[in-house]
């Protein structure tokens, strides 16, 4: 491969893409390099017995006209490729603690009348909460599709309060406060730590419209290629990046695993910081800085379980059901291993636009890296019989929990299997598995950004751990990432045209 390419990304997952498509669109010559056979990085899927999986986008929400999600899409011409499936309006998601079931309803005015018909002491904490929460959400411009200045997506006092001292600032009740953040599974919450405009910039994404994604992530992923490649971008897979390689004052190339080279002008890694950072040997990154990024904490792991159910038997479930064994939902991030599982999320998928019943389902538990670190260097399908028996206790011990709270289900069950953190990081490339990359600490915000910039000048990055996590931190990460070349004006004004909204 001797060509020279205006940008080399490294990663195929939802960053890499949306900054290939951009760049692409804007006459830039882009290749996309990814290690794996497969694209999309947490929009990859799987098939078994005839179903198709999900790995790591499981719903989305801003998606009707208007919202900030449909807009993006618009641009990033996604729309006649991504079919929808609407979530239940009344309660896209449902918290569950021991039994007990609280509704989020889509819509500011309907969340705060279903939750207050459960708190009708605490209309007015509820209103406040969604005072603020669209408080916090209208001042990211990013978020909003406004020009921001210097690319500030938030302001400093959303950044230095926890999500938990934010909402006891709301209210005393603290049953209300745990059913405020019981979707913390949604990013991975830790008390005293996560910040809060995390939790209100993912609640508001789902308040204002959920929906599911008809056929699986993937189609992102498919649709975001094909307009690439129509585009003249190149898309490898099956190429290992090994080395990036720096001269006196930049980056040129990079260096497959098969010894074959590819230069470039620009680089942009989508793949997590650290594991750029072990492929970079030059002085132009300093050790103390990779020292740092090494040295950050990243979010926890999850086990789950992949079912498959008897056809036309297990109607279709058009909400998200977190459970809590207890009433602290703090505690999910610090279970207890031998009371296992404390918390989960369930989660039916949807093969087609509004199912009567539902093919197959996803089954998600909290779960340390720690807990499979004894097979950390083995590889997929060749991790033995103790690996294979540890899963098989985990699975069933998930699945009696559900049964808990779906009686008769298990009876529905035609095939199940499952994945570890081990298979998380080994398909994603995170770090131990983790779900959300690197932990937002407000007791350090400067310490856990990571910027999109590096000490090389022609080397950026992006992807979950640049600006934020879930599809839509993801999308704004990559157009933080691609304003270093085009400048932030041109992209607001390319999206507004688009959705002609000049």
């Amino acid at each position: 491969m001797n060509t020279e390419y205006d940008f080399i990304i490294i990663g195929s997952g939802l960053g890499g893409l949306v900054c290939g498509y951009i760049l692409a669109k804007n006459g830039y010559k882009i290749a996309i390099v990814e290690k794996n056979s497969q694209i999309g990085g947490c929009l990859q899927t799987f098939k078994r017995k005839g179903i198709k999986f999900d790995t790591g986008m499981h719903y989305i929400g801003s998606m009707q006209p208007g919202q900030v999600l449909h807009a993006l899409f618009n641009y990033l011409n996604l729309l006649s490729d991504v079919k929808l499936s609407p979530l239940d309006p009344d309660g896209f998601d449902t918290i569950s603690f021991r039994g007990d079931i609280y509704k989020f309803a889509n819509g500011y005015t309907h969340f705060t009348d279903t939750l207050s018909e459960k708190f009708p002491h605490n209309r007015k904490d509820i209103e406040a909460y969604i005072h603020h929460i669209k408080k916090i959400s209208a001042s990211s411009p990013l978020y909003n599709g406004d020009e921001a200045e210097n690319n500030n997506f938030m302001e400093t006092e959303y950044i230095k309060t926890s999500i938990n001292d934010y909402i006891a600032s709301i209210t005393q009740n603290p049953l209300l406060q745990n059913v405020l953040a019981g979707n913390m599974p949604l990013y991975a919450g830790v008390k005293d730590k996560t910040p809060m405009y995390i939790h209100a910039l993912v609640t508001n994404f789902y308040i204002q419209s959920a929906y599911r994604i008809v056929g699986g992530s993937d189609t992102i992923a498919s649709s975001l290629a094909n307009s690439i490649t129509s585009l003249g971008g190149q898309i490898f897979t099956q190429h290992h990046v090994e080395q990036i390689l720096c001269d006196d004052k930049k980056a040129t190339t990079i260096v497959l695993k098969n010894g074959n080279i590819m230069r470039g002008k620009a680089f942009i890694s989508d793949i997590h910081p650290e594991a750029t950072m072990n492929i970079l040997n030059t002085p132009l990154i300093r050790r103390i800085y990779k020292e740092r990024i090494r040295n950050l904490q990243n979010t926890i792991s999850n086990f789950t379980v992949y079912i498959k159910f008897k056809p036309n038997t297990v109607p279709y479930l058009n909400t998200n059901f977190y459970y809590y064994d207890h009433d602290n939902v703090w505690q999910a991030n610090a279970y207890n291993k031998d009371k296992w599982p404390e918390s989960y999320l369930f989660m039916h998928q949807c093969h087609q636009e509004n199912p009567t019943y539902a093919e197959s389902a996803e089954l998600i538990g909290y779960m340390h890296f720690d807990e499979v670190k004894k097979w950390e260097n083995t590889t997929i399908q060749q991790r033995g019989e103790a690996y294979l028996e540890f899963k098989k206790e985990k699975s069933q011990l998930l699945l009696k929990k559900l049964e808990e709270s779906f009686p008769g289900i298990n009876q529905q069950i035609e095939f199940y299997e499952s994945s570890s953190p081990l298979t998380y990081r080994d398909y994603t490339g995170t770090k131990e598995g983790s779900m959300y990359g690197i932990i937002r600490d407000k007791n350090f915000p400067v310490q856990t950004l990571v910027s999109q910039r590096t000490k090389i000048p022609n080397l950026l990055l992006t992807g979950q751990n640049i600006n934020s996590h879930g599809i839509l931190g993801v999308i704004v990460g990559a157009l933080i990432t691609c304003s270093e070349f085009l400048g932030i004006s041109k992209l607001i004004n390319d999206i507004k045209e688009c959705n002609n909204v000049l």
